[in-house]
């Protein structure tokens, strides 16, 4: 009897086996997925990955079709967009979608299968994103990489599903960006004498710059045809390009570039970081500064930085004194917070909304504010329960800049392991769930003090960047670790292949 019982067991395992799906390396993994099988003339088992790509595509966009194939699920309107469904099967390949971003996410997921699978099984998948807001930020400020370089990012972005690019262009060692107004900022401090970061910041205030065409200098900038090349690369992927430009602090270059923008202290010296708020003059360059980025950069927000402005100077600044005066302001906090509005408000009146890093929460948000939560989580919290949409950026899981491995090269900062990245949870418990939508998803930095090589910054970004697009995307859910690290390696394999560099390097890289 025990032998009978036994051997029923085996066979009940083997056909419950059977009946599940099989293995898939998808990264982000699908909302919902499964095997096909059926009667004769119906594919029972799996295809060759080169066949999958010379399958015939059959496209139907249509939102009540989509929501036949949802079965009553609730989503958002944005959610639907990117949602879609395919039926893969051995003489063709049917999409459903409500619109082309689904598509386009659909015809991602099938090159992903052709490219990881050499026989992907004939299957249905089901699928739509978590979060709205799936970025990377990438620091050009520091060390730049280039145009190519960046398009190269955006290619594995749109493969992850990932459709937010945060590009920090300006801060102290390096102004970034074609600005006709305003020359001198790429003239001069797009170039500095030493390449590396920190040859260049040997004390508090940091070094010289050089002029354009000095031999020897290290750097660069986008010009607008620069830029307008990689957000057509970026709009054809459903990527969003984000542009960065840092205030009030953060601005050592601006003021080697122009040190009338500077305070002017009691004592004769200049403030050498920071803008000077008191001073209409900052107000006109920012504005005139904006009006360009604006031109170029389509995208519906605009991020102003707001992080680690130093502020003391301000306390002894004749024009910030004033300046707080007149608009009965008591402390450096709220003349940073007067300085945000102002300029959310511009922003306003050309159609744009702000994000800023979590200092912005200091002295007062401005109103319509997106926070950036970087120091942690409770600042996102704080944004959430204001009634502000806040995006997820925390130091300890998504600062790319830190270290995988102890024995990694340049080991910075804290061990932020692929594992660590991949447990974050956006939706802390003391999130209510009427304020949940103002959660509008994550993002990883690559910050480049210590990242000069495009190698160096490819291996920081990948492969913890899969990570940060599966808990961007795929259902919480369905998120497992031991499963995720299984397909992220046999996607890093295929992305060394692809000519990226992932950690930990391949010997040949």
């Amino acid at each position: 009897m025990k032998r009978i019982l036994i051997a029923l067991a085996l066979v009940s395992g083997l056909m419950s086996a059977k009946a599940q799906p099989q293995p898939i390396n998808l990264i982000p993994v699908p909302a919902e997925y499964s095997v096909r099988s059926g009667p004769e003339g119906r594919c029972k088992s799996s295809i060759c990955s080169k066949e999958l790509a010379c399958l015939k595509e059959k496209v139907r966009i249509s939102e009540k079709a989509l929501l036949r194939r949802l079965g009553g699920r609730n989503l958002s309107d944005w959610q639907l967009k990117s949602a879609y469904w395919i039926e893969l099967g051995k003489k063709c390949v049917k999409i459903v979608a409500a619109d082309e971003e689904g598509v386009f996410y659909a015809r991602q997921t099938l090159k992903m299968m052709a490219s990881l699978d050499s026989t992907p099984p004939c299957c249905t998948i089901l699928d739509w994103p978590r979060f709205r807001y799936r970025g990377l930020m990438l620091d050009e400020s520091r060390h730049f990489q280039g145009k190519d370089f960046v398009k190269k990012q955006l290619e594995m972005m749109a493969l992850l599903k990932m459709n937010r690019f945060h590009f920090h262009l300006v801060d102290n060692p390096g102004w970034r960006v074609q600005i006709d107004a305003y020359p001198r900022l790429t003239k001069l401090t797009a170039w500095r004498p030493q390449a590396y970061f920190w040859d260049w910041e040997k004390n508090e205030i940091g070094g010289p710059f050089v002029e354009e065409g000095t031999p020897g200098a290290y750097g660069g900038y986008y010009t607008k045809q620069d830029v307008a090349d990689i957000l057509s690369f970026a709009d054809e992927r459903h990527i969003e390009v984000i542009p960065e430009i840092e205030m009030p602090g953060h601005n050592y270059e601006t003021r080697a570039a122009y040190p009338e923008l500077a305070c002017q202290l009691p004592n004769g010296g200049k403030d050498p970081w920071e803008l000077c708020p008191g001073k209409e003059s900052t107000f006109e360059f920012l504005e005139k500064v904006l009006l360009e980025v604006f031109e170029m950069f389509p995208s519906q927000y605009i991020h102003i930085g707001g992080d680690e402005a130093r502020k003391n100077n301000w306390k002894i600044c004749p024009d910030c004194q004033a300046r707080m005066q007149a608009e009965g302001l008591k402390s450096a906090e709220e003349l940073q917070s007067y300085t945000i509005k102002r300029m959310e408000r511009f922003a306003h009146e050309h159609g744009k909304r702000i994000i800023g890093w979590d200092e912005i929460l200091q002295g007062g948000l401005a109103p319509d504010a997106t926070v950036m939560s970087w120091h942690g989580t409770e600042a996102g919290l704080q944004a959430v329960r204001e009634g502000h949409d806040v995006i997820f950026t925390p130091t300890h899981y998504y600062y790319l800049d830190y270290h995988q491995d102890p024995a990694q090269f340049r080991p910075v900062g804290r061990l932020v392991s692929l594992e660590k990245v991949y447990s974050f949870e956006p939706m802390a418990e003391s999130i209510p769930e009427a304020d949940a939508h103002h959660v509008l998803g994550v993002q990883g930095n690559l910050w480049t003090e210590h990242v000069q090589e495009a190698w160096h910054a490819e291996m920081m970004l990948y492969p913890r960047a899969f990570a940060i697009a599966e808990t961007g995307w795929s259902q919480a859910e369905r998120k497992n670790w031991p499963d995720f690290e299984r397909r992220a390696s046999v996607l890093s394999a295929v992305a060394r292949k692809w000519g990226y560099t992932v950690y930990p390097p391949s010997p040949q890289q």
